[in-house]
This record gives structure tokens, C-alpha cells and sequence, in this order.
């Protein structure tokens, strides 16, 4: 019961934070920054939504074909249909109950391929290990590609809190910083020995062991160069939807590749704060955007209207064909059962 009231308390806590996201980042607008807004939305060029519908759907594809190679070596083969209509359907239901869209895309794909409930959800959980080692790996790649500009940023941005001409001496907030995170480090080091044994601790210091796992599990895949490639494809149609995205507003139209990469890393950040990334998504690429100079709010709210329309207007219709198809398929048996005997 207690499990069960905690989890509405985060589902309506991160929901609510998602709302209060879209209201701070309106409210806080100028008269001018909103007729930019609606000016930049109206004069958008809306045929290029269509290529990032069609990368988003790839993405989603090749992640179907990827889970299957993880399902593969457990002697279970299910059809790419079921496990593209599946996948489709968790995301669906990920867009307004975080985390339930798994157990979904898992309890689907259950029923209609009869593999086991508990072995669908570990190729998840792997899959999601992995998913956040390439999270990381794609940060560093973001931030490699742009040393020169990240090092520039970062000094500025040092400079600034550290060195202004107001309050403190720089030195004296230098030290400071230093200090409290010394102080953080030190606590939170005391808080995981005395509490070695409580659940919480238990699952924090489990999630390495789980990222270490997933990251041989994978080393042991038979077909691990197909698993890495549609890895690799997967983010690099992510990337490539941003970036085509970038075209269809005139405010953004000279931003390149790079800037995509930037987009993306903050923006999947976006899409776990609060449910479908409502509030928290348009507002993470709207930050990243002014690193570049580039002070648009409508970009944030395009893709993010694209990628959840896609989802949802994808997941209806997988969630259709995943029962009519099989409906279809499970007749023909039983007729031809009907026609031997």
C-alpha cells in the first residue's frame, strides 16, 4: 500500500513539476518574446516535419530489431511487427505514466509471442543499462566535437559566478564552492556507510552493478555487431531529428550537427524529469539554445509536439494492429487445424 501511495505521490509530484515547467517558462515571457513565439511557429516550414517524422519512426523501428537480438539467445523469436507494435505501446503509455510503458511493451509481447514474462523484463533492464552507458558515451562525444567551445563557455561561465565585480572576492566564493563540495562529498560518503544495508542505498550502489551487466551481456551477444550498429543508429536518428528539425524555423536554420548533439544531451534529461517531458523538454533545449546565441522558445515546443504526436498517434495504432493482426493470424491456425483434422 505504501509502495503503491509513493508512487502516485511521484507520478503526480513530476507531473505537476512538468505543468509548473510550461507555466514558468510562458509567464516569464515578454510581450515581444511571445509574438516571437506565435511569429516563428506561423511562419515555420512544416514540410520538413515530415523527414523527422520519418527518422523518429526509423529510430523507433531499429529499437524494435534491437530488443529482438536481445531476446534472440533465449531461444524466443518474435515477429518485428509484434515487437515494433509493443514498443510503440509502452511509449505511449511512458508519455503519461512513466516507467509503466515497460511492463506494458513487456506484457504485450508476452501475450502475443508466449515468451516468459521475467525474461522480456531482464532484456529490458539490460537494454536500459546499456541505453545509459551510451548516454553517457554520447555526452562525452557532444563534448569532444566541441572542445574549443565547451573550454570557452566553461571559463566564461567560471569567470562570471566567480570573478563578477559584485559581493565576494572571487577567491573567497572559489573556496567556498571548493568547501561545500568537499562537505557534500563527505556526506554523502558517511550517509552510504551507516546506512550500508537500507533499500535505498542497497539500490543505488545496484545500479553500477546493473550498468556493469548490462555492458557484458551485450559483450556476450551473438550478434552484438548488429546489437552496437542499430545502438549507434538509433542516436544518430535522434540526432539527425533535431537537426532536421533545425530547418524548419528560420531561427535556427544555421545551426549544425554539433548543436544537435548539444540539444539532444540535455534534452533526454528533459524527457525523465517530468512524464513525456511535458514542461521540462522545451525548456532544456530553450537553455541549450541560448549557449549558441540563438534566444528561441518555439523550437523546444515543435520537436517536442512532433515526437509526441508520433508517439501517440503511433502507439493507438500499433496498439490496433497488435490486436487485429494477431486476431487475424490465431483464425488462419485454427482454421487450418480445423481443415487437417
Amino acid at each position: 500500500m505504501k509502495k503503491k501511495l509513493l508512487s502516485v505521490f511521484k507520478y503526480i509530484f513530476f507531473l505537476g513539476l512538468g505543468f509548473f515547467l510550461v507555466w514558468w517558462q510562458f509567464s516569464k515571457m515578454t510581450p515581444d518574446q511571445v509574438s516571437q513565439f506565435k511569429k516563428s511557429l506561423a511562419n515555420a516550414n512544416y514540410w520538413l516535419l515530415f523527414p523527422v517524422i520519418i527518422v523518429a519512426l526509423l529510430s523507433h523501428i531499429s529499437r524494435a530489431v534491437r530488443w529482438k537480438i536481445l531476446i534472440e539467445p533465449m531461444g524466443y523469436k518474435p515477429s518485428t511487427a509484434n515487437t515494433f507494435y509493443s514498443i510503440m505501446c509502452g511509449y505511449l503509455v511512458n508519455t503519461f505514466i512513466p516507467r509503466a510503458g515497460e511492463v506494458l511493451k513487456c506484457s504485450l509481447l508476452s501475450r502475443y509471442e508466449k515468451i516468459p514474462m521475467n525474461k522480456l523484463i531482464g532484456s529490458v533492464l539490460v537494454e536500459r543499462a546499456f541505453d545509459l552507458v551510451c548516454y553517457f558515451i554520447f555526452i562525452v562525444f557532444t563534448i569532444l566535437i566541441q572542445i574549443k567551445y565547451v573550454t570557452h563557455f566553461v571559463k566564461q561561465t567560471f569567470l562570471q559566478i566567480f570573478f563578477n565585480q559584485h559581493g565576494l572576492q572571487g577567491w573567497i566564493k572559489f573556496l567556498i564552492f571548493a568547501a561545500a563540495v568537499l562537505l557534500l562529498i563527505i556526506i554523502v560518503r558517511w550517509i552510504f556507510k551507516k546506512y550500508a544495508h537500507h533499500r535505498y542505498i542497497i539500490t543505488l550502489k545496484g545500479y553500477h552493478i546493473g550498468l556493469k551487466e548490462g555492458f557484458n551481456a551485450t559483450a556476450r551477444l551473438k550478434n552484438r555487431g548488429w546489437f552496437i550498429f542499430h545502438t549507434i543508429f538509433i542516436w544518430a536518428m535522434y540526432t539527425l531529428e533535431i537537426y532536421v528539425g533545425f530547418f524548419a524555423l528560420s531561427a535556427t536554420s544555421h545551426l549544425g550537427i554539433a548543436q544537435a548533439c548539444s540539444v539532444l544531451s540535455l534534452a533526454t534529461l528533459g524527457m525523465i524529469v517530468s512524464p513525456g517531458g511535458i514542461g521540462a523538454f522545451p525548456l532544456a533545449v530553450q537553455e541549450v539554445l541560448l549557449i549558441y546565441n540563438v534566444p528561441n522558445v518555439s523550437f523546444g515546443w515543435m520537436i517536442w509536439g512532433v515526437s509526441t504526436g508520433i508517439i501517440i498517434v503511433g502507439g493507438l495504432i500499433s496498439f490496433g494492429l497488435l490486436i487485429y493482426k494477431n486476431r487475424q493470424l490465431n483464425e488462419t491456425k485454427q482454421t487450418n487445424i480445423a481443415e487437417n483434422i
